[in-house]
């Protein structure tokens, strides 16, 4: 056990972290040449594409340090702030972190908010300053600001660059010196925690463990503690780039277990393994349940396919355990699912992957976050969606979810980002400079206006050097109302939103202008609504394709074309009797983007 290591790579997203991944696979020879790719455990075609790393992964690392070999196991991390449940998993499985920092942009808000989460669980912390080869890098600004922010000395800071190779020796060095090994009795029963899992269509489900206490055979006939089922380990072993199997692992190891699971719900994330022959008494108290912040509801284009959607979402989220789902029915959808997201981002990729993973077709919903209604009779009810509001007659007030968001900017962009969180109904808590050029703003605003556009404004209107990270901070009264969407009278529950009233009138306006771009023309007037309760508050028209049907009357008496424009009108008057408006996928997204 003293030749082991876990340590995890935490960093802001774009500083490098996968790409130092890749310099200490190839310099302790896990990846072959042949292999070696940029993000080598970047696997998800969608993680190349956007250049960000989605899911953790883990692999085994085996390292010659004075004659004597080590095993280093890594566990790579996301750095968006949506993804930060993943980081929290990798780290109740490590003894120490490598915190990685970009030497161009300097300490930003998403390592701030890792490193937090390190520290609370004890990690031995080894600051690195990455991208030291570039031009403009600024590397003893970065140094000061890491030494303010960790305490440490200057010659702690290891300067590396993951592209170039330079100072990766140093990095493993210190990882076999700085962070402790792991601490576990191999004689002690078996306790193993689950970090993360993943399915296959033909083995099942993979659980991945970090052994406490104890050891684990091939063949062991183990038990969840959680779900309380028993299993046989029909495979263990390694994390290599692929999974190597062995016949015994010990305390302080990374490894999978294969045990023929077909249900997903079998397998928890956090959940302890240990033995049937000699239990352990009790669960390792490993990382706290998730808390959705943003619910949208999804459902299947055709009907037919709900079983399939319900499928492939409980597969995705053994793999992503953040993700959580509910059934849900709309009258304009039919049935589907509600599901609890971490942020928007997430939202996006959970749909990305359940097109290309699964080839589902699927429409989501408008996403809103969660409310607490309270009755006249003093009863609180947790409403996910517009639908499940009480009648405005018994309900007494709504409070809303706020946060504390805390934004690191260049002193250039300081207005612009205040009126930004102004106008987005945020309270100025404090502002700290940090250098003499860098600031930490902190403001205290609704989880809801954030849910929408706002990363996305923040980075425009800062030129992408404005970092953002937020915490839950409670609920307070809010003024809130209802906004329904009605075609040709019609509710469209799907296009529902709960808003607060100083906004309700532009939004209303402006969904259904866009709207009327998007819904295709009928041969009959389309009426699209923005109501309040039983008030009309917006109103736009899509106008009918009409036929000439007075074509073929050239000359003639006049009432001859009167009576064809009568029996046009009668058979317009009974098609919009009869006609339904399908709304296109595209309307519910350009809703989302509505700016």
């Amino acid at each position: 056990m003293k030749n082991i290591r876990n340590f995890c790579i935490i960093a802001h997203i774009d500083h490098g972290k996968s790409t130092l991944a890749d310099r200490l696979l190839q310099t302790t020879h896990t990846v072959a040449d042949k292999d070696l790719q940029d993000q080598v455990l970047d696997d998800m075609d969608l993680e190349r594409e956007r250049g960000i790393t989605i899911k953790s992964h883990a692999i085994q690392m085996e390292y010659d340090h004075n004659g004597e070999k080590f095993i280093l196991n890594l566990i790579d991390t996301p750095g968006h702030v949506d993804f930060s449940y993943e980081v929290s998993r990798s780290i109740a499985a490590c003894e120490g972190a490598l915190l990685v920092v970009d030497a161009t942009q300097g300490i930003q808000a998403q390592t701030i908010s890792n490193l937090y989460l390190a520290i609370d669980n004890d990690l031995e912390i080894i600051p690195i300053l990455n991208k030291v080869d570039m031009e403009s890098a600024m590397i003893e600004e970065v140094t000061d600001q890491i030494v303010d922010l960790l305490g440490c000395d200057p010659d702690e800071i290891i300067l590396a660059s993951g592209k170039t190779g330079y100072g990766v020796d140093e990095v493993l060095e210190a990882i076999i010196e700085r962070i402790p090994a792991p601490k576990g009795d191999p004689g002690e029963p078996l306790q193993a925690l689950i970090f993360d899992s993943v399915f296959n269509s033909f083995r099942g489900i993979i659980a991945y463990f970090r052994i406490l206490n104890g050891s684990i055979k091939k063949g062991d006939h183990v038990k969840f503690f959680n779900t309380k089922k028993e299993y046989h380990a029909d495979e263990i072993g390694i994390l290599k780039l692929n999974l190597e199997p062995c016949n015994e692992l010990g305390a302080g190891n990374v490894g999978y277990i294969i045990s023929g699971i077909k249900q997903a719900k079998e397998v928890k994330v956090g959940d302890t393994i240990t033995s049937v022959e000699n239990p352990c008494d009790d669960a390792i108290k490993g990382f706290e349940d998730v808390k959705p912040m943003v619910f949208a509801g999804i459902y299947p284009v055709d009907a037919s396919d709900y079983e399939d959607l319900r499928a492939s979402i409980e597969k995705l989220q053994l793999n992503d355990a953040s993700l959580t789902f509910e059934p849900e029915s709309s009258m304009a959808l039919g049935f589907g699912f509600r599901c609890g997201f971490l942020g928007l981002l997430h939202m996006e990729i959970v749909q990305e992957r359940l097109d290309r993973e699964f080839d589902m077709d699927v429409i989501t919903t408008v996403p809103n976050v969660s409310f607490k209604a309270y009755t006249t009779k003093g009863a609180m009810l947790e409403v996910h969606n517009p639908s499940g509001m009480p009648d405005p007659a018994i309900l007494d007030y709504i409070e809303e979810p706020y946060i504390t968001a805390t934004i690191i900017t260049t002193t250039d962009y300081i207005g612009s980002i205040m009126s930004l969180c102004i106008g987005k109904r945020g309270e100025l808590k404090r502002q700290t400079y940090l250098t003499t050029n860098r600031v930490e703003i902190t403001f205290e605003m609704p989880l809801s206006e954030i849910v929408f556009d706002f990363y996305d404004k923040l980075k425009s209107i800062s030129r992408g050097y404005a970092s953002f990270d937020y915490a839950m901070s409670g609920y307070k009264q809010a003024k809130l109302i209802k906004l329904d969407i009605l075609l040709n009278g019609e509710k469209v529950d799907a296009l529902s939103s709960l808003i607060h009233v100083d906004n309700a009138y532009s939004l209303g306006s402006r969904m259904c202008e866009k709207l009327k771009e998007l819904i295709p023309r009928q041969q009959f007037d389309i009426a699209i609504q923005a109501a309040i309760g039983a008030k009309i508050i917006s109103r736009e028209t899509v106008k009918a394709v009409r036929k000439d049907v007075t074509a073929k009357c050239y000359g003639g008496d006049i009432t001859r074309k009167r009576k064809l424009l009568e029996k046009q009108k009668k058979g317009k008057k009974r098609m919009r009797q009869i006609g339904n408006v399908e709304v296109p996928q595209q309307a519910f997204l350009a809703v989302l983007k509505l700016d």
